[in-house]
This record gives structure tokens, sequence and C-alpha cells, in this order.
């Protein structure tokens, strides 16, 4: 079971998406401290952190720069800050993707569905489905070249510059090759199982 570390000082965000997030099948963890965070995240050994950017001891910045310094893990941050310095610069502490509030939790459950497929692959349980159809996690189509390990798309070499979900909905349509691709395949292969549309502040 996949475990999730949730950094969020706000108490009552941490509940709800403890409880979203164990009610999907994932084992969670709940800190409200960024320098705790620090100091828990070798025993917690999380496969992904949720992580805030406002918190007390260390902001969210600092702490994925620290959690850099000594592994990969996927991070996704929660802000309440639409400023692109800040954005940026979560992203080049080490953060892979940041998630604004309000969020919709159908959003952040896609986004970390999205980053657990690039993370590790898995096989798409589809009826009539090859095994080798399966693990493709290299497309190219009409000077598109998709790369799902790398989480790359480009258009004649130049990139594309897509969100997680973009990049999912894109990769799912060129594996595909112009075949009819149902509604609810798309909704299980890019979005996941549905969730409810629940906003959070």
């Amino acid at each position: 079971m996949a475990v999730i570390f949730i950094v969020d000082d706000d108490q009552a965000i941490g509940e709800m998406l403890s409880l979203v997030l164990e009610n999907e099948g994932f084992q969670t963890v709940t800190c409200m401290d960024g320098l705790r965070a620090v100091e828990m995240f070798p025993t917690v050994k999380p496969d992904l952190i949720l992580l805030d950017v406002m918190l007390p001891g260390l902001d969210g910045t600092e702490v994925a720069r620290r959690i850099r310094e000594t592994s990969n893990v996927p991070i996704i941050m929660l802000t309440a800050k639409s400023d692109t310095t800040d954005v940026v610069a979560g992203l080049e502490a080490g953060a892979d993707d940041y998630v604004p509030k309000p969020f919709k939790v159908a959003e952040l459950l896609a986004r970390i569905r999205a980053r657990f497929r690039i993370a590790r692959p898995v096989a798409v349980e589809e009826s009539g489905s090859s095994a080798k159809d399966a693990t493709v996690n290299h497309i190219e189509r009409g000077g598109i070249v998709i790369d799902r390990l790398e989480h790359t798309a480009t258009k004649d070499g130049k990139d594309l510059g897509l969100t997680p979900m973009e990049f999912e909905l894109l990769f799912v349509l060129a594996k595909a090759a112009g075949e009819a691709i149902s509604r609810s395949t798309l909704l299980h292969d890019v979005w996941g199982m549905r969730a409810p549309a629940i906003p959070v502040w």
C-alpha cells in the first residue's frame, strides 16, 4: 500500500485529505510543521508527499529542498499563493507539481495518480490489451515524442509544457493510434476512479 505524507498546518485539511486518500486505498501520515516533517521523513518513507507552502518551522520550499538532498520521492506542493515567483521557487527546490488552493479533490487525486504512473508505470487493466501494449512508455506520432518515464512531450523537438493531466490524456490518445476510446477508458486511464468534486480551501 502506497504511503502519502501530508504536510499541512491546517488540521482540517489534513484530516479531510487523510479520509479521502485512505478511502482510495492509500496509507497516510500527517504532519503540521515543516521542521518536524524533515525529521519524520526518514522514518515515514513515503511514496509521495503533499506539501503545503506556508508552514511553521520551515516553509514548504525549504522542506522540499532538504528532502531532495537525499530522495527523489514525488512532491506535490499545495499553495494558496498564485505568484509565479513562489511557484517557480517550489519547483526549483525539487517539487514535481503544484496544486493551487482552493482545489477539487478529483483534480488532486488525478495528479497523485499521474505521479505514481510516472514513477512506476503499471499495466492498464483493459480487456483485450496485451502486456506489450500496456507497458509502452515511449511513443512517436507525427513529430510528437512522448516519454512517460521522463515525463516529457515534445513537438518537433520543442517542449509542449503540458500539465500532468494533459500529459496523461495525450499519452492515452497517442497510444490508441487513432482507435476510438470509450469514455469509461478515459476516466480510468487519465482521471482514475470517480471522486467527489469537493472544493478545498
